[in-house]
């Protein structure tokens, strides 16, 4: 069972000191056991950064209830590190139905607000704001689809007629509300070999930009989310739209 103390260690050999701002994508399961749990990892991940360093998680909400920016829990899909650091007092959340995100560190605040209510990856977003502090993208022991910041190269990418979907929530505060956005579900075009979004981080982690290394018992990546945003975009422009222009 690892301890604190050597996931703190393990996450400075990796370099995530050297980032103001870092977004994490975490599976517990592939981290392994450390004393204190899930709880612990959060710990190391804070003190890692330091007192001026900023913390940023996706929470999603759980779709069957009406929506509580405040209380309502992060999505099961997200795993239970989310969920645990939304609870923290410390920690701050924006209240948006589609795009709730959790952040700590003296910038909490400027990462999460304010973000627009349609089209909310794209332009004006929590990613942007994350690229423009020169931050960092953490994968520990995520699934190969899970980069939130490949939603922002969808809006970025010169790509023709991009798929668009118009989502219903329910609010607790006030009731039915729709949102319009890129389909961020299904992709915003076809891909011949279906979805893009793994084929985008594995070709990314191929061209050796990312620092890697073990968190517990997972393969960590740590890499610049704005060199990750300018190869995505490209990979984007050069595989979804040419088929793109082809179909129009």
């Amino acid at each position: 069972m690892n301890k604190k103390e050597n996931i703190i260690e393990q996450l400075k050999n990796l370099g995530l000191q050297k980032y103001s701002a870092v977004m994490v994508h975490t599976s517990m399961r592939k981290v392994g056991k450390i004393e204190g749990g899930a709880d612990a990892l959060i710990d190391a991940l804070l003190q890692t950064l330091g007192a001026q360093g900023n913390l940023v998680m996706v929470l999603g909400a759980d779709d069957d209830e009406p929506f509580d920016a405040l209380t309502s829990e992060a999505e099961e899909d997200m795993g239970v590190v989310p969920e645990l650091f939304r609870e923290r007092e410390d920690v701050h959340v924006n209240d948006h139905a589609a795009a709730r995100y959790a952040a700590h560190g003296p910038q909490a605040e400027f990462l999460l607000n304010p973000i627009p209510l349609h089209d909310y990856h794209g332009p004006g977003s929590v990613l942007e704001r994350l690229v423009e502090m020169n931050g960092a993208v953490l994968r520990l022991g995520a699934d190969v689809d899970t980069v939130t910041l490949t939603h922002l190269a969808e809006y970025l990418a010169d790509v023709p007629n991009k798929r668009r979907v118009s989502l219903r929530y329910e609010r607790a505060d006030s009731g039915e509300q729709w949102i319009e956005s890129l389909d961020d579900s299904d992709g915003i075009a076809e891909w011949k070999e279906g979805d893009y979004f793994p084929r985008i981080l594995l070709d990314y982690l191929k061209s050796g930009d990312a620092n890697i290394g073990r968190i517990g018992s997972a393969e960590a990546e740590l890499f610049p989310a704005k060199n990750f945003l300018s190869f995505a975009k490209c990979w984007i422009e050069s595989n979804l739209g040419v088929e793109s222009r082809k179909q129009s």
